[in-house]
């Protein structure tokens, strides 16, 4: 029997994102996250997430109405206790509002004290089941386009819920054409950079609030963990990764990030600490004694960080103390030259390997240095 690998992602150029009823409950059941002001996203995923994917019948009042696939019927009530506003008017201003750009079409029923509801453009974002069955509306998920959810974003001031969406459906995960998404979910608004790192200011013209509320909402999104945030020195920006979004998108364990790790990814300069004893645990090291290119206590600091980047990602052999490494300069032929260092010579690497106490090697590993620049940007990886 063949041997399969899962390879999970969440890449840009997929036009929509999946989202899960159960997600959309915590969201509604979570009281700390306000709703007024919103743009309008928060609501048209709430109505989705109720949409049937199938023909369903539901008896209210006495009365049974069918439900096609992309429709709901509901008491106006229970609306009012999803939207999270507190009077019907309220509900039935932000259907009208979601009507009059056509994101749905509502009628009234039961002498106003029913709602049914129709999600525009659903066949075309999600699959219609032929058969008819009653619809869950606390399991699975649904897809919504991305183009839609740009366009509700921009037309007014967003919530603090409408952020945590925007956000999660902004997420890239895995991705080539993102920096840093190697590391984790992270936010990245498709600008076409291929650079995750936004800056409070761009946040502000996104969302239609000031720089300071933008801050005071991260740091909020961040204590209730929803996001962990990773801010750079100097004109970098700051990267948003996502919280529990490994686990409820694809039932997988989530991910620690390293700041340092990505910031390696996006080519910042990490610096260094001063002393030249790094903590490696009990592990037997051996580096070269002379180096053409970085000293030797600079080699153990690069290693020291190496085993810490591979303990987050789940190597325990880098941190155990019966473990041992070597880490010595690759030869000649065995250096690769950028396109811009081809005139000043090669990029040095290194060869690391990691040994099992029966000096059996277990991993090996390749680091590539390059020069920092310290008139203006780093480069280094």
């Amino acid at each position: 029997m063949s041997d399969y690998q899962l390879e999970i992602k969440q890449i840009v150029d997929y036009p929509r994102c999946r989202v899960y009823r159960e997600f959309v409950q915590s969201l509604i059941s979570d009281r700390n996250i306000r709703t007024n002001g919103s743009s309008g996203l928060f609501h048209y995923t709430v109505l989705c997430s109720y949409a049937n994917f199938r023909t369903s019948y539901r008896r209210l009042d006495g009365i049974s109405y069918t439900v096609y696939p992309g429709e709901w019927v509901c008491r106006l009530s229970e609306l009012v206790e999803h939207l999270r506003v507190r009077t019907r008017r309220q509900a039935l201003q932000i259907l009208e509002r979601l009507q009059e750009q056509n994101f749905i079409q509502y009628s009234i029923l039961g002498r106003g004290h029913l709602v049914k509801y129709r999600i525009k453009g659903w066949r075309r974002h999600n699959t219609v089941l032929d058969y008819n069955c009653p619809c869950q509306k606390e399991t699975g998920f649904f897809f919504l386009p991305i183009s839609i959810a740009n366009e509700l974003i921009s037309i007014e001031r967003c919530s603090e819920m409408d952020i945590i969406l925007d956000l999660w459906l902004s997420a890239v995960y895995n991705d080539t054409q993102v920096q840093g998404s190697f590391a984790g979910p992270v936010a990245y608004f498709r600008n076409g950079s291929g650079c995750p790192l936004i800056s409070y200011a761009d946040l502000s013209q996104r969302w239609g609030i000031s720089k300071a509320t933008v801050g005071r909402v991260l740091k909020k999104l961040t204590k209730e963990g929803y996001i962990s945030m990773l801010t750079f020195p100097g004109r970098h920006g700051t990267a948003i990764y996502l919280q529990n979004y490994l686990s409820t998108m694809f039932q997988v364990s989530d991910v620690m990030v390293d700041k340092e790790e990505v910031a390696m990814s996006l080519n910042i300069k990490i610096q260094l600490p001063e002393e030249e004893n790094p903590c490696c645990g009990d592990q037997d090291t051996s580096v070269p004694e002379q180096s053409v290119f970085v000293s030797k206590s600079s080699l153990e600091l690069i290693a020291a960080k190496v085993l810490k980047i591979l303990e987050i990602q789940g190597i325990a052999c880098s941190q155990c103390s019966k473990s041992k490494y070597k880490l010595y300069p690759l030869s000649d032929d065995c250096r690769v030259a950028s396109e811009a260092e081809q005139l000043q010579g090669t990029m040095p690497r290194l060869r690391m390997e990691l040994f099992c106490a029966d000096n059996t090697p277990v991993y090996t590993f390749d680091l590539t240095l390059k020069s920092v620049d310290h008139r203006g940007g780093a480069d280094n990886g």
